[in-house]
């Protein structure tokens, strides 16, 4: 039976992580990859972040596609950034887990951390509503993006998709961001910061861009064009489990791409998943139902495309800690994403225990 722990930070994730990990260790004797069963398999503990994100986690959960496909997992709710996912990751601390593409990732990537990865999480819609937009201070006077030149503007960090989707944003206006002044600013601190005039625009996120334009403290200043189809997440594993036990990566994509395809054939609209969904990001439903969401592909494939521009902009940035390419695609398991097609596809999940 699956099970699901809604928080864990800190010394408590790094505990309880390597503890799990040390039982599998000591369960028995090494499976053969290429005859093991994905029931057979160590349970898979999966870092995410509490945003809607990562629905088709929740749901693959809480209606039990993990438990039909046979794996055993552990949805685990991570306190900090992406990078706290390729560390735990890579360490073997957590199976699985969830993380924008960045130079975190890139220069994890280059410098042979074990790490694969395995299908797309999530992506901007190619139109509607922006779930990451740019707000501009209702007291700046900001009401296009050319108006943004020597202004100060809120970024998360240096080196996520945050600070990306800005310079997205000022080059649609003819600008970069050597024309304005970076802040740092979490995502937490976004409101206050537009309220007291700190920052004349930032970067955002639901819920709280939602909160912010309903209380009036700022207002987008762009339609969802200038970053329309981005690729913003990946599923990520450790290698290690992955060579050791395929089938049950296997079987663990091919749950959650059946909750991504529930979702797109209208599961949205279905008060159940909505409740499960709200309570793993501790929104109301009707908050949740009023904000702009990310898209994911029922078919997990990779724009490799965008990644790649995504990766040059970081290189220009200088936030790369190598030189030429970072080999990201050479780690990518598109054979275990296609038999995960498949098995969903087959609508019987079963068929991998």
């Amino acid at each position: 039976m699956s099970s699901r722990r809604r928080a864990l930070a800190g010394a408590a994730l790094l505990l309880a992580s390597t503890l799990a990990v040390s039982a599998c260790s000591a369960s028995g004797p090494a499976s053969d990859p290429a005859t093991e069963k994905a029931s057979d398999a160590p349970k898979i503990t999966f870092l995410y972040s509490p945003y809607a994100d990562y629905a088709p986690f929740f749901l693959a959960e809480e209606k039990g596609y993990f438990e039909d496909a046979g794996v055993d997992v552990e949805l685990v709710a991570k306190g900090g950034s992406s990078g706290e996912t390729y560390q735990q990751v890579s360490t073997g601390n957590i199976t699985a887990g969830g993380a924008t593409w960045g130079a975190g990732l890139f220069n994890a990537t280059k410098a042979g951390a074990s790490i694969s990865v395995i299908a797309s999480v999530s992506r901007i819609p190619e139109s509607g509503g922006n779930p990451s937009p740019l707000l501009a201070s209702e007291k700046s006077g900001i009401t296009d993006a050319a108006d943004l030149e020597g202004k100060k503007i809120g970024i998360p960090g240096d080196g996520g998709f945050g600070i990306y989707s800005v310079a997205l944003a000022l080059e649609s206006a003819g600008l970069t961001t050597d024309d304005v002044e970076l802040v740092n600013l979490s995502p937490g601190d976004i409101p206050a910061a537009l309220a007291n005039g700190s920052v004349d625009a930032s970067w955002s996120i639901e819920p709280i861009s939602s909160a912010v334009v309903a209380k009036g403290l700022g207002h987008e200043i762009l339609p969802i064009d200038y970053q329309a189809g981005v690729e913003l997440g990946a599923m990520v594993f450790n290698t290690e489990y992955v060579e050791k036990h395929p089938a049950a990566v296997t079987a663990f994509t091919a749950a959650y791409l059946k909750a991504v395809k529930e979702l797109a054939d209208g599961g949205w609209d279905d008060p159940a998943t909505q409740k499960i969904i709200a309570e793993y990001t501790d929104l109301p439903v009707e908050t949740l139902t009023s904000i702009a969401l990310t898209t994911q592909d029922p078919s997990g494939e990779i724009d490799w495309k965008d990644v790649a521009r995504q990766e040059k902009f970081f290189r220009d940035r200088g936030a790369l800690e190598f030189d030429g390419a970072s080999g990201i695609e050479d780690i990518y398991r598109k054979d275990l994403l296609t038999k995960a097609i498949a098995l969903a596809d087959s609508g019987d999940l079963s068929a991998g225990k």
